[in-house]
């Protein structure tokens, strides 16, 4: 018999009770995946859209709300006389209610600039002018508005038409509802307002010099912020709350399986207290039974990290597909993520299993003599 039968022997001797302490640290584990990918997966996909549009730097009045708070298109006049700037396209972006859709991204965007240069058009057109009542929807939300080229489309107490399907090249804008930007100032009564200021530099900027510009514009402009366009989500208040909460969550889920470890393994100590006694008046050493104790709560953690891992891919690919959400969020579910979840569930079961094995070290061989 090896070590490790031994480990598993110890296990399966109780399969209900092993396999309710499994489910238990696997729902802590699903949560880490499943809620800490989603975050990370709405951080990657507006990267991904400000990289489809060949945006620099954005310019906003991002902090604790998930869009940013309105200001004076103003802003784009002084930021495009600068001579680092190339180009400046003003941006209104909202995420609300479209018609059976609870939520969805609305993109309206200046009439003629460059954030219209990324849209494929996969069948209609593009709207006329700036203020034909007409949109164009990400193929993605499209799927999710079950529209198609002609239909009417209510925004606000407007009604608009579907003119055009477009491929964004990124979810983020896949799932957008897009229209020019004086058509939805003059529906949402924002005229003169903007929430986003998408920026181009002139030449080639390194990452230093790219600072030294945002850094430039804040000083000039303090009613905004410029950041770099890969941090504009990344760096918000309302991201850093979302993932405060995302690994908050999972990591109080992932606490009621320490303490389902830690019963477990104690009472693998009080039930085979006398086979330990036993192996310790045989000859094996106290820091081998502490050490079996220890393999086994790890095996436990292992195991339940794994399970809870699949889990936890599933439930984030099942949460893509809903209605509510559908366009909106991508999880991801890097390897990385996958490794960080089963290392902390690993560590999770030595942890729980310490007093366990402290306990099991306090035994007497003496009492092997005991029925």
């Amino acid at each position: 018999m090896t070590f490790f039968t031994v480990i598993t022997r110890g296990l399966l001797r109780r399969p209900v009770r092993t396999g309710l302490t499994l489910g238990g640290i696997a729902i802590g584990i699903a949560a880490v995946v499943a809620l800490v990918g989603i975050s990370k997966g709405f951080e990657k996909s507006w990267g991904a859209g400000a990289k489809e549009r060949g945006i620099d730097m954005v310019v906003s009045t991002l902090g604790s709300a998930l869009t940013p708070k309105p200001f004076s298109m103003a802003v784009r006049d002084r930021i495009a006389s600068m001579p680092e700037v190339a180009a400046t396209c003003s941006v209104f972006v909202d995420l609300t209610s479209v018609e059976n859709a609870s939520m969805m991204m609305v993109s309206a965007r200046e009439w003629g600039g460059f954030s219209w240069n990324n849209l494929k058009l996969l069948s209609g057109r593009m709207p006329k002018d700036a203020m034909e009542p007409a949109v164009v929807l990400g193929q993605t939300a499209a799927e999710a508005l079950k529209k198609k080229i002609g239909d009417p489309l209510q925004l606000e107490s407007k009604e608009l038409t579907v003119v055009g399907i477009v491929d964004g090249g990124a979810l983020v804008e896949n799932g957008s509802v897009v229209l020019s930007l004086p058509l939805f100032q003059q529906i949402t009564g924002n005229e003169g307002k903007i929430n986003i200021l998408d920026v181009r530099a002139a030449g080639e900027l390194n990452e230093r010099q790219m600072k030294q510009l945002c850094e430039k514009i804040n000083h000039n402009i303090p009613e905004a912020k410029a950041v770099i366009a890969s941090e504009h989500i990344s760096n918000s208040e309302a991201s850093r709350f979302i993932r405060a909460m995302s690994w908050g969550t999972s990591l109080l889920a992932v606490l009621v399986g320490v303490f389902g470890v830690m019963n477990t393994m104690l009472m693998t100590v009080f039930e085979r207290r006398q086979e330990m006694c036993i192996l310790l008046a045989i000859g094996w050493k106290r820091g081998r039974i502490t050490r079996m104790i220890l393999c086994e709560s790890a095996l436990l953690g292992l195991m339940g990290g794994s399970v809870g891992a699949l889990i936890g891919v599933l439930g984030a690919k099942f949460l893509e597909t809903l209605p509510s959400v559908h366009g909106l969020l991508e999880p991801d579910l890097s390897a990385r993520l996958i490794l960080i979840s089963v290392a902390i569930s690993v560590v999770v079961g030595v942890i729980s299993g310490l007093y366990p094995a402290w306990r099991s070290s306090r035994l007497s061989p003496s009492l092997a003599l005991q029925g």
